[in-house]
């Protein structure tokens, strides 16, 4: 089984401390990590490591722009150790990558993000390789290379091939990905045009015909819809004392991606959940998997 994620490639450099810095401060942290980032990143890491536990000839296929800056070394070697496949939008661009600095709050495991996203580093549909869905039993697409996702979506799309959309919040162009989607699993501050309350979400989603729709409200319960049936409900998350909840979005749709290969909606979402919930327990994004079981 291979995935094939579509979006965002970040350096992130991650810091522990007591606190953010205030104006003209200086703070020690207590720990830091580096790690490639990024929503489809994450996404994809989060697959590979569940999906070689249990099957290891499936594959994650990153498509982004990583670019021949020496600052791109970083995010590769750390992508190679988790068996990710990049194809590079722009491997030719020598700009560095987008960088993200967070500080992760100790007594409450919340984030604060200074970050550039994609908006300087954008691909246009002539960047995708031919074959990229050959082989790809599912895509997932974060919206930070729209014009690319909109397009594999369609092709994806017209070879039953299922597409997952990460909504973690509005952006021009997701009006033409979504009627192409088949699992919305966005935000609490996914708010698109005119829409003020999650009714109105759910609402707008619906008359778009996705077949299946979730928002997640961090460690509060997962509200669902499911198209053909009308049915609608919550998942719970599972109670956690929380180190860093940084990524936890992410790696709860990697492993939504994991999941429902193999599991029902309902059920991907618990699954899903149970893993978001555990990586919370620790610092970074990648430390929870040297202690899942």
């Amino acid at each position: 089984m291979t995935a094939l994620f579509i979006g965002l490639v970040t350096l992130d450099l991650i810091y522990l401390a007591q606190f953010p810095p205030q104006n003209n401060q200086k703070i020690v942290a207590a720990d830091y990590t580096v790690a490639a980032g990024g929503p489809a990143t994450n996404a994809a890491v989060a697959f590979s490591y569940l999906s070689c536990r249990d099957a290891p000839w499936r594959v994650s296929r990153l498509l982004g722009i990583v670019g021949s800056h020496p600052m791109t070394q970083l995010i590769r070697e750390d992508l190679q150790k988790y068996q990710i496949e990049i194809t590079d939008l722009d491997l030719t661009t020598t700009n560095p990558p987008p960088v993200s600095s967070i500080i992760v709050t100790q007594a409450s495991g919340e984030r604060a993000v200074v970050s550039i996203n994609a908006v300087k580093t954008q691909a246009n549909t002539e960047a995708i390789p031919a074959d990229i869905l050959q082989n790809i039993d599912i895509v997932l697409i974060d919206g930070h290379q729209m014009t690319v996702g909109i397009e594999i979506a369609q092709t994806a799309k017209a070879n039953n091939i299922p597409v997952v959309v990460d909504g973690g919040s509005w952006k021009p162009g997701f009006d033409k990905l979504l009627p192409f989607v088949d699992y919305a699993i966005c935000s609490a501050n996914f708010h698109p045009p005119n829409c003020q309350t999650e009714e109105e979400v759910f609402n707008y989603l619906r008359q778009l015909g996705i077949p299946h729709i979730a928002i997640t409200h961090g460690e509060k319960p997962v509200k669902y819809f499911i198209q053909e049936t009308g049915v609608s409900g919550l998942i719970d998350v599972p109670k956690t004392a929380a180190v860093d909840t940084l990524g936890a979005g992410d790696i709860f749709h990697g492993a939504f991606c994991h999941y429902v290969l193999r599991e029902n909606f309902l059920d991907a979402l618990t699954s899903a959940a149970k893993i978001a919930a555990f990586s919370c327990e620790f610092f970074g994004t990648r430390r929870w998997m040297e202690s899942f079981q």
